[in-house]
């Protein structure tokens, strides 16, 4: 089995199991001006009418862009099971959603005037075919707008969780541990510039946004712990991370009840030449 198709095999068997995973853990977290990182993305496109959300999952993101009316959407993913609750969603129902590979888009050369992708292009492999697909299927001047993962904020109930979660990860046979994913190009604008550069994008224009996902305790564990490398872990080893973690977020916690926790996503745009 190649890298690539490993990477996907294990994305597919995480997303059987909790197929609505990623907003589940980033739909309730805010930028300081009180939007999802959803709508930020959805910002990066205004006023484009045809469509395409790259690595689309259960459909919130694809949700948010309908509200804009006349618009002409589609959505990509690996897994029929984020599709199947993708379809539920009654803003979708005009929606043309796919399953398939990044690397093969279904769709015709210049069908989309924007792709966007929330934090989906740094879980890909073969990066530089999903550039050239995207280029691809996008006309001239099309955008393409993404949000990657950017880390810890510093001295939060994030970065102490990722702490606990490698003594975890060091614990576990490397055969039981999760396949390297995507290409760490796709985190950084050098990187980006990189990659998009040859399939005839220009300069990556690029923000970083702290999203803050405070709550209860339960709240924030419930959405750190939606990262892939607890996927491959056995029930008592993830029952051992959750009280450790609980264990640590006691003297965080507020007298109001609330774990401080936040998180750096990059948003990324290019333009089609």
């Amino acid at each position: 089995m190649t890298t690539t198709a490993s990477q996907e095999a294990f994305l597919q068997a995480f997303h059987a199991r909790r197929p609505a995973v990623t907003a589940e853990a980033f739909g309730r977290g805010r930028a300081p001006d009180g939007r999802s990182s959803y709508e930020l993305l959805c910002d990066r496109v205004a006023g484009r009418r045809r469509v395409l959300d790259l690595g689309c999952g259960d459909g919130l993101l694809l949700e948010v862009l309908a509200q804009e009316n006349g618009r002409q959407l589609a959505g990509l993913d690996l897994s029929a099971q984020a599709l199947a609750l993708a379809r539920r969603r009654p803003a979708l129902a005009g929606a043309r959603l796919e399953e398939g590979r990044a690397q093969e888009l279904p769709f015709a050369d210049g069908s989309f005037d924007a792709c966007v992708c929330h934090m989906a292009l740094m879980l890909m492999g073969e990066i530089e075919q999903v550039a050239a697909e995207v280029a691809r299927v996008l006309s001239p001047g099309g955008v393409l707008a993404c949000v990657v993962g950017g880390g810890a904020v510093g001295g939060e109930a994030y970065e102490r969780f990722l702490g606990l979660l490698r003594n975890t990860i060091e614990e576990v046979p490397a055969s039981r541990r999760i396949p390297a994913l995507g290409d760490r190009r796709t985190r950084s604008r050098d990187g980006l510039d990189e990659v998009l550069g040859p399939a005839g994008f220009a300069a990556v224009g690029w923000e970083t946004v702290p999203i803050d996902l405070s709550g209860r305790v339960e709240q924030v564990w419930a959405a750190v712990s939606g990262l892939y490398d607890l996927g491959p872990l056995d029930t008592a080893a993830v029952e051992r991370l959750r009280d450790a973690f609980f264990a640590e977020m006691r003297d965080m916690t507020t007298p109001e009840g609330a774990v401080p926790c936040a998180f750096k996503v990059h948003i990324a745009t290019a333009r089609l030449h």
